[in-house]
């Protein structure tokens, strides 16, 4: 096992054995890079000293109100300053940041907040009101405290209502003596994901799986010291794919952007000197085809992480032209975001061009350096599938940036943990170069916009209609998003609906991007046993 025949004195002890933390990394930089530019909002810079009083004093407040160790402060809150802010300061008192999707409806944002039982919420003004009324909602009879978050600049003045984020600030003390973990296992975030349900389960992740995925992610997107980081991925999104909590490390500054425009990326490479950012390849199409006054030139090579569907090849062609190097990721809200990464391999790939230079950009890869072994097996043996690049299995993955579990949920916690690894449910072949490529996403699952849509939640929602006999949803491929949802409808007889009138209703009860674009009403093709035939209305959603 790699013990010595004496170990006696060799034991851990508070010397050479610390709880890892990312929370470390903002500490340090307080120290280091003291004054160098922490974070930029807009019209608002702050350096390391002041990020770090700011997270201390939002630590202080939120322990001087109730908030103890272990308790979920949850966040509703686009990329802005603040929301950087949550991930040091709810952690830095002990307690586990939920950071919940702005897009979501006031059913499920009740429910997040009933289940994950949050003491406190963070709401940013513009979505103030869809939390009002999900609290009005809940089961709990204890109400999160609502700390408003206004936003003068956006035009998102504080409603009078509730205490504001300054206000919350203002009670707080700058030289709060954090409450870091004695075990890294200790909760760090929860985060919710609609998996391949309708009903949200609690993703929790823990301080090491955190940190190492902060120490991962440098080498594998090639950073040096003092890089400047976009924030384009939502902070809900697998908490930014943990790159806040990256940038410290390395003395970089976190650039933030409330409204994801070409305009507003373009600034922020020419005026903040952007040299990292993460997006789904949406981004890179709206970079492309942006309008020329929106454009700014820049000189240096801009390094892009996208994943959630592998851009087109024409994408890619034209957005390497123009400054970018596009790194295509991999990973799960499980994973902590990326768990994949792939490496591009000069000497085999370098003369390749258009369709077969996308093509091996479009892998999902290796593992990333946090990871141990994520490979393709087939998930009833947990055999490996023949590395063929055409046998396909499902994606397994072994690390220490995987989840510790869903909360409250340890039926499913166990299912995913099957075998000794985490099963994604993403399809995939895998080439002798041990590379994975994903053939088919899990089959219910629809990727629109870098947002994962369970069909089965939409299909129960149309399944209330009154004209509606049967609802299958599928994905049907778009130019914008990647994905978008698409219905077949099977009516009931003598029903009759236009398309307009099921999106409406839809709409009323789903977030938007969960919403069908396209409606399709036909008899649905089904098996002898009656079960529907996903896969012909999928090459029918195609051909429309």
């Amino acid at each position: 096992m790699g013990w010595m025949k004496d170990e006696t004195g060799l034991e851990k002890r508070a010397a050479n054995y610390v709880a890892l933390t990312p929370l470390s990394h903002l500490a340090r930089a307080n120290r280091i890079f003291t004054d160098r530019t922490a974070l930029v909002d807009r019209g608002t810079r702050r350096s390391y000293a002041e990020l770090h009083a700011r997270t201390s004093r939002l630590a202080s407040a939120l322990a001087a109100r109730g908030v103890t160790p272990g308790d979920v402060v949850a966040a509703v809150l686009p990329n802005t300053a603040p929301h950087v802010e949550a991930h040091w300061g709810v952690p830095a008192c002990g307690a586990v940041l939920n950071s919940i999707n702005i897009r979501l409806d006031i059913g499920t944002i009740s429910y997040i907040l009933d289940h994950g039982e949050a003491k406190v919420v963070l709401v940013d003004t513009q979505f103030l009101g869809v939390v009002e009324e999900a609290m009005k909602v809940q089961e709990a009879e204890d109400l999160p405290l609502v700390v408003e978050v206004p936003d003068e600049e956006a035009g998102y003045h504080a409603s009078g209502r509730h205490l504001t984020y300054e206000q919350l600030l203002a009670e707080g003390d700058p030289e709060f003596d954090w409450i870091m973990p004695v075990d890294e296992w200790e909760s760090l975030a929860l985060n919710y994901t609609s998996g391949t349900t309708g009903r949200p389960k609690g993703v929790v992740y823990h301080h090491r799986g955190a940190y190492l995925i902060t120490m991962g992610t440098p080498i594998s997107w090639r950073m040096t010291l003092y890089p400047s980081y976009l924030t384009i991925v939502p902070l809900f999104h697998c908490n930014n794919w943990c790159h806040v909590w990256t940038m410290p490390a390395v003395g970089g500054t976190t650039v933030c952007c409330r409204d994801i425009t070409a305009k507003a990326i373009y600034d922020a490479i020419a005026d903040e000197g952007v040299t990292h950012f993460g997006g789904a390849p949406i981004v890179l199409n709206m970079l492309v085809n942006a309008k020329e006054a929106d454009r700014r030139a820049f000189e240096h090579v801009v390094e892009v992480f996208t994943a959630g569907a592998p851009p087109a090849p024409a994408t890619l062609a034209a957005i390497e032209t123009m400054g970018f190097n596009i790194t295509q990721v991999y990973g799960l809200t499980e994973t902590y975001g990326p768990a994949t990464e792939c490496t591009f391999k000069d000497e085999e790939w370098g003369a390749l061009t258009g369709e077969d230079r996308a093509a091996v950009k479009a892998r999902q890869g290796v593992p990333m350096p946090n990871m141990d072994h994520i490979t393709v097996m087939d998930a009833e043996t947990m055999e490996q599938v023949p590395m063929d690049g055409a046998a396909l299995g499902e994606i397994m993955m072994r690390g220490n940036s995987v989840m510790k579990g869903y909360y409250k949920n340890p039926r499913a916690t166990n299912e995913a943990f099957r075998g000794g690894y985490f099963h994604s449910g993403d399809i995939a072949k895998q080439h002798p170069d041990t590379y994975v490529q994903i053939a088919d996403r899990a089959k219910d699952i629809i990727i629109s916009g870098g947002e994962n849509v369970s069909s089965v939640e939409v299909e129960g929602v149309l399944m209330h209609h009154p004209a509606v006999l049967l609802s299958a949803v599928v994905a049907k491929q778009d130019e914008k998003w990647g994905e978008v949802p698409c219905a077949f409808l099977e009516l009931k007889e003598g029903a009759s609906v236009t398309e307009e009138e099921i999106i409406a209703f839809a709409r009323q009860r789903l977030a938007g991007f969960k919403t069908p674009k396209h409606v399709v009403f036909t008899e649905l093709p089904k098996t002898s046993t009656g079960k529907i035939q996903k896969f012909e209305l999928r090459k029918a959603a195609a051909e429309l």
